[in-house]
Protein backbone atom coordinates (compact mmCIF):
# COMPACT_ATOMS: atom_id res chain seq x y z
CA UNK A 1 0.00 0.00 0.00
CA UNK A 2 2.89 2.39 0.66
CA UNK A 3 3.89 2.37 -3.00
CA UNK A 4 0.30 3.33 -3.90
CA UNK A 5 -0.11 0.38 -6.22
CA UNK A 6 -2.04 -2.04 -4.07
CA UNK A 7 -5.31 -2.30 -2.24
CA UNK A 8 -5.31 -4.81 0.61
CA UNK A 9 -8.20 -6.64 2.25
CA UNK A 10 -7.31 -8.42 5.50
CA UNK A 11 -9.62 -11.19 6.74
CA UNK A 12 -8.85 -12.28 10.31
CA UNK A 13 -10.85 -13.94 13.09
CA UNK A 14 -8.31 -12.71 15.70
CA UNK A 15 -7.99 -16.19 17.22
CA UNK A 16 -4.28 -15.48 17.73
CA UNK A 17 -3.90 -12.02 16.18
CA UNK A 18 -4.59 -8.52 17.47
CA UNK A 19 -6.12 -5.42 15.92
CA UNK A 20 -3.28 -3.42 17.50
CA UNK A 21 -0.97 -4.92 14.86
CA UNK A 22 -3.03 -3.20 12.16
CA UNK A 23 -3.63 0.19 13.78
CA UNK A 24 -1.23 1.88 11.36
CA UNK A 25 -3.58 1.04 8.48
CA UNK A 26 -7.03 1.53 10.01
CA UNK A 27 -8.74 4.29 8.02
CA UNK A 28 -6.26 4.07 5.12
CA UNK A 29 -8.16 4.50 1.81
CA UNK A 30 -6.65 1.37 0.24
CA UNK A 31 -7.06 -0.87 3.30
CA UNK A 32 -10.05 -2.92 4.41
CA UNK A 33 -10.37 -5.15 7.47
CA UNK A 34 -12.97 -7.91 7.70
CA UNK A 35 -13.52 -10.00 10.83
CA UNK A 36 -13.87 -13.35 9.13
CA UNK A 37 -13.06 -17.01 9.74
CA UNK A 38 -11.68 -18.82 6.68
CA UNK A 39 -13.64 -21.93 7.60
CA UNK A 40 -16.57 -19.94 6.14
CA UNK A 41 -16.64 -18.94 2.44
CA UNK A 42 -15.39 -15.44 1.62
CA UNK A 43 -16.83 -13.44 -1.26
CA UNK A 44 -14.42 -10.72 -2.36
CA UNK A 45 -12.85 -9.61 -5.64
CA UNK A 46 -9.05 -9.99 -5.56
CA UNK A 47 -6.20 -10.98 -7.87
CA UNK A 48 -3.76 -12.34 -5.25
CA UNK A 49 -4.51 -14.31 -2.09
CA UNK A 50 -1.96 -14.76 0.68
CA UNK A 51 -3.44 -17.64 2.67
CA UNK A 52 -1.64 -17.33 6.02
CA UNK A 53 -4.50 -18.38 8.30
CA UNK A 54 -3.65 -20.91 11.02
CA UNK A 55 -2.40 -20.78 14.60
CA UNK A 56 1.32 -21.56 14.36
CA UNK A 57 2.20 -21.85 18.05
CA UNK A 58 1.88 -25.23 19.80
CA UNK A 59 0.07 -23.51 22.71
CA UNK A 60 -2.67 -22.27 20.38
CA UNK A 61 -2.99 -25.25 18.09
CA UNK A 62 -3.04 -27.74 20.98
CA UNK A 63 -5.61 -25.56 22.78
CA UNK A 64 -8.05 -26.16 19.91
CA UNK A 65 -6.74 -28.91 17.61
CA UNK A 66 -10.08 -29.39 15.81
CA UNK A 67 -10.21 -25.67 14.98
CA UNK A 68 -6.62 -25.93 13.70
CA UNK A 69 -7.31 -28.84 11.35
CA UNK A 70 -10.50 -27.13 10.12
CA UNK A 71 -8.53 -23.97 9.35
CA UNK A 72 -5.96 -25.97 7.40
CA UNK A 73 -8.41 -28.14 5.46
CA UNK A 74 -11.74 -26.30 5.17
CA UNK A 75 -10.01 -22.91 5.22
CA UNK A 76 -7.71 -23.91 2.38
CA UNK A 77 -10.66 -25.34 0.40
CA UNK A 78 -12.52 -22.03 0.82
CA UNK A 79 -9.52 -19.96 -0.26
CA UNK A 80 -8.96 -22.22 -3.28
CA UNK A 81 -12.66 -21.88 -4.11
CA UNK A 82 -12.26 -18.10 -4.00
CA UNK A 83 -9.14 -18.28 -6.20
CA UNK A 84 -11.03 -20.43 -8.71
CA UNK A 85 -14.07 -18.11 -8.77
CA UNK A 86 -12.14 -14.88 -9.34
CA UNK A 87 -9.10 -16.25 -11.21
CA UNK A 88 -6.66 -15.19 -8.47
CA UNK A 89 -3.19 -16.52 -7.78
CA UNK A 90 -2.98 -18.04 -4.30
CA UNK A 91 0.02 -18.45 -1.99
CA UNK A 92 -0.14 -20.91 0.91
CA UNK A 93 2.16 -20.46 3.87
CA UNK A 94 2.94 -24.07 4.68
CA UNK A 95 5.51 -24.99 7.29
CA UNK A 96 8.74 -26.79 8.00
CA UNK A 97 6.55 -28.98 10.26
CA UNK A 98 5.56 -30.93 7.12
CA UNK A 99 9.01 -32.54 7.50
CA UNK A 100 8.11 -33.74 11.02
CA UNK A 101 11.07 -34.99 13.04
CA UNK A 102 13.33 -35.15 9.99
CA UNK A 103 15.57 -38.09 9.14
CA UNK A 104 17.33 -35.87 6.58
CA UNK A 105 19.36 -32.81 7.54
CA UNK A 106 19.18 -30.08 6.36
CA UNK A 107 15.73 -30.46 4.80
CA UNK A 108 15.28 -29.99 1.05
CA UNK A 109 11.91 -29.58 -0.66
CA UNK A 110 12.25 -33.10 -2.09
CA UNK A 111 12.14 -34.67 1.40
CA UNK A 112 8.73 -36.21 2.19
CA UNK A 113 8.98 -35.98 5.94
CA UNK A 114 8.67 -38.13 9.06
CA UNK A 115 5.38 -37.14 10.70
CA UNK A 116 3.29 -38.83 13.40
CA UNK A 117 -0.29 -38.76 12.01
CA UNK A 118 -1.97 -39.20 15.42
CA UNK A 119 0.21 -37.08 17.72
CA UNK A 120 -0.69 -33.89 19.59
CA UNK A 121 0.97 -31.78 16.87
CA UNK A 122 -0.70 -33.60 13.95
CA UNK A 123 -3.55 -31.08 13.63
CA UNK A 124 -0.90 -28.63 12.47
CA UNK A 125 1.67 -30.90 10.74
CA UNK A 126 -0.81 -33.08 8.88
CA UNK A 127 -3.19 -30.16 8.40
CA UNK A 128 -0.54 -28.27 6.46
CA UNK A 129 0.37 -31.42 4.50
CA UNK A 130 -3.28 -31.78 3.43
CA UNK A 131 -3.37 -28.05 2.58
CA UNK A 132 -0.40 -28.59 0.22
CA UNK A 133 -2.21 -31.58 -1.33
CA UNK A 134 -5.33 -29.48 -1.94
CA UNK A 135 -3.26 -26.70 -3.52
CA UNK A 136 -1.67 -29.07 -6.02
CA UNK A 137 -4.94 -30.87 -6.76
CA UNK A 138 -6.68 -27.57 -7.59
CA UNK A 139 -3.63 -26.58 -9.66
CA UNK A 140 -3.68 -29.81 -11.67
CA UNK A 141 -7.46 -30.19 -11.96
CA UNK A 142 -8.56 -26.56 -12.35
CA UNK A 143 -5.42 -24.76 -13.52
CA UNK A 144 -5.33 -22.51 -10.44
CA UNK A 145 -2.08 -20.52 -10.13
CA UNK A 146 -0.52 -21.64 -6.84
CA UNK A 147 2.55 -20.81 -4.76
CA UNK A 148 3.63 -22.77 -1.66
CA UNK A 149 6.13 -21.50 0.90
CA UNK A 150 7.42 -23.85 3.59
CA UNK A 151 8.19 -21.41 6.38
CA UNK A 152 10.80 -22.20 8.99
CA UNK A 153 10.80 -20.56 12.45
CA UNK A 154 10.12 -16.84 12.07
CA UNK A 155 10.30 -14.17 14.76
CA UNK A 156 9.98 -10.43 15.15
CA UNK A 157 8.09 -7.53 16.71
CA UNK A 158 4.33 -7.77 17.36
CA UNK A 159 4.42 -11.51 18.10
CA UNK A 160 1.96 -12.54 20.79
CA UNK A 161 3.85 -12.13 24.08
CA UNK A 162 2.53 -15.40 25.54
CA UNK A 163 2.76 -17.11 22.18
CA UNK A 164 4.52 -20.25 23.41
CA UNK A 165 7.15 -20.15 20.66
CA UNK A 166 10.69 -20.17 21.87
CA UNK A 167 11.96 -16.72 20.80
CA UNK A 168 8.97 -14.82 22.19
CA UNK A 169 9.09 -16.96 25.37
CA UNK A 170 12.76 -16.20 26.01
CA UNK A 171 12.47 -12.49 25.26
CA UNK A 172 9.37 -12.05 27.44
CA UNK A 173 11.07 -13.98 30.26
CA UNK A 174 14.28 -11.95 29.96
CA UNK A 175 12.42 -8.61 29.91
CA UNK A 176 10.37 -9.65 32.95
CA UNK A 177 13.49 -10.89 34.76
CA UNK A 178 12.20 -14.49 34.91
CA UNK A 179 14.31 -17.64 34.35
CA UNK A 180 14.62 -18.70 30.70
CA UNK A 181 12.90 -22.09 30.43
CA UNK A 182 14.68 -24.38 27.96
CA UNK A 183 12.89 -27.61 27.07
CA UNK A 184 15.07 -30.69 27.58
CA UNK A 185 17.60 -31.67 26.36
CA UNK A 186 18.44 -28.17 25.08
CA UNK A 187 20.51 -29.56 22.20
CA UNK A 188 17.55 -29.56 19.77
CA UNK A 189 18.12 -27.01 17.00
CA UNK A 190 16.03 -24.41 15.20
CA UNK A 191 16.72 -21.83 12.53
CA UNK A 192 15.30 -18.34 13.03
CA UNK A 193 14.32 -15.95 10.25
CA UNK A 194 13.46 -12.31 10.96
CA UNK A 195 9.94 -11.38 9.84
CA UNK A 196 11.00 -8.64 7.37
CA UNK A 197 13.21 -11.15 5.51
CA UNK A 198 10.32 -13.64 5.47
CA UNK A 199 7.84 -11.11 4.05
CA UNK A 200 10.28 -10.25 1.25
CA UNK A 201 10.57 -13.96 0.43
CA UNK A 202 6.79 -14.40 0.32
CA UNK A 203 6.34 -11.41 -2.01
CA UNK A 204 9.09 -12.70 -4.32
CA UNK A 205 7.49 -16.15 -4.38
CA UNK A 206 4.01 -14.74 -5.09
CA UNK A 207 5.27 -12.60 -7.97
CA UNK A 208 7.66 -15.20 -9.41
CA UNK A 209 6.97 -18.10 -11.77
CA UNK A 210 7.61 -21.13 -9.55
CA UNK A 211 4.76 -23.00 -7.83
CA UNK A 212 7.01 -24.22 -5.01
CA UNK A 213 7.07 -25.69 -2.52
CA UNK A 214 10.04 -23.50 -1.62
CA UNK A 215 11.72 -23.45 1.79
CA UNK A 216 11.89 -19.97 3.30
CA UNK A 217 13.97 -19.67 6.44
CA UNK A 218 17.36 -18.81 7.83
CA UNK A 219 19.94 -21.61 7.50
CA UNK A 220 21.77 -20.38 10.61
CA UNK A 221 21.20 -23.21 13.10
CA UNK A 222 21.13 -22.70 16.88
CA UNK A 223 20.55 -25.07 19.78
CA UNK A 224 17.94 -23.96 22.31
CA UNK A 225 20.69 -23.45 24.90
CA UNK A 226 22.63 -21.24 22.47
CA UNK A 227 19.51 -19.19 21.81
CA UNK A 228 18.89 -18.82 25.56
CA UNK A 229 22.49 -17.69 26.12
CA UNK A 230 22.20 -15.11 23.30
CA UNK A 231 18.97 -13.70 24.76
CA UNK A 232 20.50 -13.63 28.25
CA UNK A 233 23.63 -11.84 27.06
CA UNK A 234 21.80 -9.27 24.90
CA UNK A 235 18.74 -8.54 27.04
CA UNK A 236 19.22 -9.44 30.70
CA UNK A 237 22.51 -10.99 31.91
CA UNK A 238 21.02 -11.42 35.40
CA UNK A 239 18.45 -14.10 34.49
CA UNK A 240 19.08 -17.81 35.01
CA UNK A 241 18.48 -20.63 32.52
CA UNK A 242 16.41 -23.61 33.71
CA UNK A 243 15.41 -26.88 32.05
CA UNK A 244 11.80 -28.08 31.70
CA UNK A 245 10.17 -31.20 30.26
CA UNK A 246 9.67 -31.28 26.50
CA UNK A 247 6.46 -31.71 24.51
CA UNK A 248 5.91 -34.95 22.54
CA UNK A 249 7.06 -35.22 18.90
CA UNK A 250 9.31 -32.17 19.22
CA UNK A 251 11.72 -32.26 16.26
CA UNK A 252 15.38 -32.62 17.28
CA UNK A 253 16.76 -30.73 14.30
CA UNK A 254 15.40 -28.06 12.05
CA UNK A 255 17.41 -26.34 9.35
CA UNK A 256 16.26 -25.30 5.88
CA UNK A 257 18.15 -25.99 2.70
CA UNK A 258 17.39 -22.71 0.88
CA UNK A 259 19.31 -23.50 -2.32
CA UNK A 260 16.04 -23.41 -4.30
CA UNK A 261 15.00 -20.02 -2.85
CA UNK A 262 18.39 -18.56 -3.76
CA UNK A 263 18.30 -19.96 -7.31
CA UNK A 264 14.63 -19.44 -8.16
CA UNK A 265 13.78 -16.28 -6.20
CA UNK A 266 17.20 -14.70 -5.66
CA UNK A 267 16.26 -14.61 -1.97
CA UNK A 268 18.18 -15.20 1.21
CA UNK A 269 17.80 -13.69 4.68
CA UNK A 270 19.83 -10.58 5.50
CA UNK A 271 19.18 -9.99 9.23
CA UNK A 272 21.29 -12.02 11.67
CA UNK A 273 19.74 -13.40 14.86
CA UNK A 274 21.49 -11.06 17.29
CA UNK A 275 20.27 -7.96 15.40
CA UNK A 276 16.74 -9.30 15.12
CA UNK A 277 16.51 -10.13 18.83
CA UNK A 278 17.33 -6.52 19.75
CA UNK A 279 14.62 -5.18 17.41
CA UNK A 280 12.14 -7.55 19.04
CA UNK A 281 13.26 -6.61 22.57
CA UNK A 282 12.31 -2.94 22.04
CA UNK A 283 8.78 -3.90 20.98
CA UNK A 284 8.32 -6.32 23.90
CA UNK A 285 9.62 -3.77 26.44
CA UNK A 286 7.14 -1.19 25.17
CA UNK A 287 4.18 -3.58 25.41
CA UNK A 288 5.21 -5.05 28.77
CA UNK A 289 6.04 -1.54 30.03
CA UNK A 290 9.46 -2.60 31.30
CA UNK A 291 12.01 0.09 30.37
CA UNK A 292 15.68 -0.73 29.89
CA UNK A 293 17.84 -0.18 32.94
CA UNK A 294 20.23 2.72 32.51
CA UNK A 295 23.34 1.39 30.88
CA UNK A 296 26.31 1.88 33.24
Amino acid sequence: MENEKHEVIVADNFFTGSKDNLKKWIGHPRFELIRHDVTQPLLVEVDQIYHLACPASPIFYKHNPVKTIKTNVIGTLNMLGLAKRVGARILLTSTSEVYGDPLEHPQTEAYWGNVNPIGVRSCYDEGKRVAETLMFDYHRQHGIEIRIARIFNTYGPRMNIDDGRVVSNFIAQAVRGEPLTVQKPGTQTRSFCYVADMVNGLIKLMNGDNTGPINLGNPGEFTMLELAENVKELINPEVTVTMTENTPDDPRQRKPDITKAKEVLGWEPKIVLRDGLVLMEDDFRERLQVPKKNQA
